[in-house]
């Protein structure tokens, strides 16, 4: 390790805090590490490893003041929510407390004797985590990997490190796992790639674009790992006109705008029947309008900046000219990527900004006159991770959830994520299954053994 990486507040634009640009010697190091690690940590008592993972919650409780402004001055969210994510790492590792001695495995009737299944370890993971939700989607990996047995090494985003930093030094403060659990920063470029491709590391989870999960699936190809990937979005809010309309506006915004837009399962294509289409778009803009853009430490925010200024760039590109755009709120003036909700009417369902994940405070509305052509506009995605239903039939909920390709829906509600239940995507949106018991498949191999009972 020669250098650092500069961490900056994307709401100041000032510099927070420096991080170790690691390189592959200390990959090499952190794997060695990890694997006796995970031999000594998979061998421990169930109950061991249960309590060491309700021990961390209750760490991650107790420091959740310290992790939630870590959160919301590197990522720019607003600190209300920054709370409830640092919160809800804290409940993800207590679930999967609860897993640990529950991972079962079946007994087979066949000729000549049983076979039974045993859910065994993978080893070392790699979980390579993203820059939008950091702390909360690393710990989606973390703490099923860890219940099963295995060892983790993490590799938080180079633009926001700083919370998975502080949370790895908290572990290691504990003394509960040891190894089982290290932190890595560094270029994804270099860190990821060589994680993705070390011979020692048996798993990888990757969360981000199509794009770089397309690398790291290659990369991953060469020594045969399993991998989970949670790509990208463009989901569907579709809007019938039975709708609950002043529900459905009272929702609409957060469900794209919220972290700003940078959320893979933000609602940005508002599907809606033409019967209340003109209704919906001018309730939109007034609800959208009520949000209050500014300060993320701020008690009264609703949104905060964008990441940085370049991908402030790359979101600012999609308005493109010919758009019928609405500017619904007020960035604020002075320092900061800041840039306010736009609300795009009608666009052609072909064009990029219908088509595209933009990852920012962009959203689109199209009508549409019937229930296949909702679902048909839906489906013409190379993405599939999320979406929403809005209707007060429920027969016709329940047909179009069936026919939509996506692997999270809700009906009346913008939901994506339970800790209790599986999450990932149809299509190019990923492979695998992150949270609930799914996660357990995720970080075990599947071994069968028969025992021949004939005489």
């Amino acid at each position: 390790m020669s250098s650092y990486i500069s961490v900056f507040n994307p709401a100041t634009e000032e510099l927070i805090g420096e991080v170790p640009a690691y390189d592959v010697a200390e990959v090499n190091a952190a794997v060695e590490r990890a694997q006796g690690a995970q031999r000594s940590w998979a061998k421990r008592p169930l109950a061991e490893r249960r309590d060491a993972l309700w021990a961390i919650a209750d760490a991650v409780i107790a420091h959740s003041d310290e992790l939630a402004l870590l959160e919301s001055t590197d990522v720019g969210k607003p600190l209300s929510a920054a709370r409830q994510e640092v919160l809800g790492v804290a409940e993800c590792f207590k679930y999967y407390a609860g897993v640990v001695d529950k991972i079962l495995g079946d007994t087979i009737p066949v000729d000549g004797g049983i076979s039974m299944t045993f859910r065994e370890p993978m080893g070392v993971v790699a979980v390579i985590s993203p820059w939008n939700f950091p702390l909360p989607i690393a710990s989606w990996n973390i703490a099923p990997a860890l219940a099963c047995g295995n060892a983790v090494i993490v590799k938080p985003a180079a633009l926001t490190p700083l919370s998975t930093v502080r949370f790895g030094q908290i572990v290691k403060e504990l003394g509960v796992i040891g190894d089982a659990l290290q932190v890595l920063t560094g270029s994804g470029a270099r860190i990821g790639n060589a994680l993705a491709e070390h011979p020692g590391v048996n798993k990888i989870s990757f969360t981000g674009s199509t794009e770089t999960g397309r690398s790291i699936l290659h990369a991953a190809s060469k020594t045969m790992k399993r991998v989970t990937l949670e790509l990208g979005g463009k989901s569907a809010s579709v809007v019938y006109d039975d709708v609950d309309l002043a529900k459905c506006l009272q929702a609409a915004p957060l469900s794209v705008f919220e972290n700003t837009g940078q959320d893979c399962c933000a609602r940005s294509r508002f599907l809606v029947q033409r019967g209340v289409f003109d209704e919906f778009v001018e309730g939109f803009i007034e609800s959208t309008r009520a949000l209050k853009i500014g300060d993320p430490l701020h008690g009264s925010t609703n949104l905060g900046p964008l990441v940085s200024a370049a991908h402030r760039d790359t979101v600012a590109s999609f308005l493109e000219d010919g758009l019928n755009v609405v500017t619904a709120g007020e960035a604020p003036e002075g320092p900061g990527f800041w840039m306010a909700p736009r609300i795009v009417i009608a666009p052609d369902p072909k064009s990029r900004v219908a088509t595209d994940e933009i990852f920012g405070p962009i959203a689109s509305v199209i009508p549409f006159d019937t229930e296949e052509e909702a679902i048909a506009l839906a489906n013409d995605s190379i993405y599939g991770l999320s979406g929403s239903i809005w209707t007060q039939d429920i027969g016709q909920a329940m047909r179009t959830a069936r026919r939509l390709e996506s692997g999270t829906l809700s009906v009346n509600s913008n939901s994506s994520i339970r800790i209790q239940t599986p999450f990932g995507g149809f299509k190019q949106s990923g492979i695998g299954r992150e949270l609930g018991q799914a996660a357990v498949e995720g970080y075990t191999e599947l071994k069968t053994v028969f025992v021949r009972t004939d005489p």
